[in-house]
């Protein structure tokens, strides 16, 4: 196996995060989501969020997972105050392509985003996903997340994809 690594996100890897976010979502989400919003993940709108998101600083971070040569998967994480004032590492986006699953590179990646926001007073996590999504709440079930009860709707251009809230410590047990 080769070395597997994780790094913070630079310009030179939105090709990557857009091709990854993509074929992911293609693979994963066809039967919950539009072919035409996936189709909208490579456009030029997605490129410069992606763009945005990876030089944001302060609070925002977006890591890279490589295995080798390859770039594999990737997590964008955010720190924020919660309605407690409790500080909140939230999750907006974690993928791993399905091909280089089961690698542990989902686990660097949740890891790297919570040491990143635990160091900006972060003491809890979340993640949004959508309820029909098994593999991902398994995952988040694995490092000592669960559902909390928040539920929310995503527009998805021709419908509403019901997604959970999967919260817990960040104190990770993944395994």
């Amino acid at each position: 196996m080769a070395v597997a690594t994780v790094r913070r996100a630079v310009d030179a890897d939105v090709d990557a995060l857009v091709r990854i976010q993509s074929d992911t979502w293609r693979t994963a989400y066809a039967e919950l989501v539009p072919a035409s919003a996936i189709a909208e993940l490579t456009g030029p709108a997605a490129r410069a969020a992606w763009r945005a998101a990876i030089g944001a600083g302060g609070g925002y971070h977006v890591f890279v997972a490589s295995e080798g040569e390859w770039t594999v998967g990737f997590c964008a994480a955010a720190h924020h105050a919660g309605a407690d004032g409790a500080g909140i590492a939230e999750v907006s986006t974690l993928l791993v392509e399905p091909r280089w699953g089961r690698r542990g590179h989902g686990g660097r990646l949740l890891a790297a985003a919570v040491e990143a926001l635990r160091g900006h007073g972060a003491t809890v996590g979340w993640a949004w996903v959508p309820e029909a999504d098994a593999a991902s709440r398994a995952f988040y079930g694995h490092a000592g997340w669960a559902a909390d009860g928040a539920v929310r709707g995503l527009d998805t251009g021709s419908g509403t994809l019901r997604e959970v809230r999967l919260s817990g410590p960040l104190d990770l047990h993944l395994h």
